[in-house]
């Protein structure tokens, strides 16, 4: 039996996962948010998309810190946090009531981090009086997007430097719950 009380707090942390923090994005994300996209998409990706396709998806968007940081002036930019570090971002357009982008580290997919973003997503443009949302999603995201109430509006097709990729166009009704 270990007496020692600082261990057992952090093997408790240890089956809980990394701690997950979600705020919006700072100018100093941009070079977490430029590894993020570029491992989701050449990693996460690689199931659905040929490495040809997913090569071209990733030079639509520099692996540039001060690009990504410059997007955060376009969008509204939620992150995940652990440990200080971006681990998953998505990109939000309340106006139109568009997900632009929703990336998660690799490693961390498949923990609740995007359905996470999502939510908050959701509730930032029901603040705001958006009743609908809608989102260009990957063949990895959507079907899961569908287990969540998002309403699958069919496929369309993309092109990426010279590569044609599928994706769905969903939408989601969104509805303020009282607390």
């Amino acid at each position: 039996m270990n007496d020692t009380p600082n261990a057992d707090a952090g093997q408790a942390a240890s089956r809980r996962g990394p701690r997950i923090r979600y705020r919006e994005a700072r100018a100093r994300d941009g070079a977490d948010q430029a590894e993020v996209f570029h491992h989701a998409v050449m990693q996460g990706a690689m199931a659905h998309y040929s490495v040809a396709q997913r090569e071209a998806w990733v030079s639509a968007l520099p692996r540039d810190a001060s690009a990504w940081a410059a997007r955060q002036a376009l969008y509204t930019t939620l992150v995940a946090e652990c440990d200080g570090r971006c681990v998953g971002f998505l990109e939000l357009e309340p106006a139109r009531g568009r997900i632009v982008t929703l990336y998660v580290w690799p490693s961390l997919a498949r923990r609740g981090i995007g359905a996470t973003l999502l939510i908050h997503a959701e509730r930032l443009l029901v603040e705001q009086g958006v009743g609908r949302a809608s989102i260009e999603a990957s063949l990895m995201l959507a079907e899961g997007l569908v287990r969540r109430g998002w309403r699958d509006l069919g496929q369309e097709w993309v092109e990426r430097g010279g590569e044609r990729l599928p994706r769905h166009r969903l939408e989601k009704s969104l509805v303020a719950l009282e607390t």
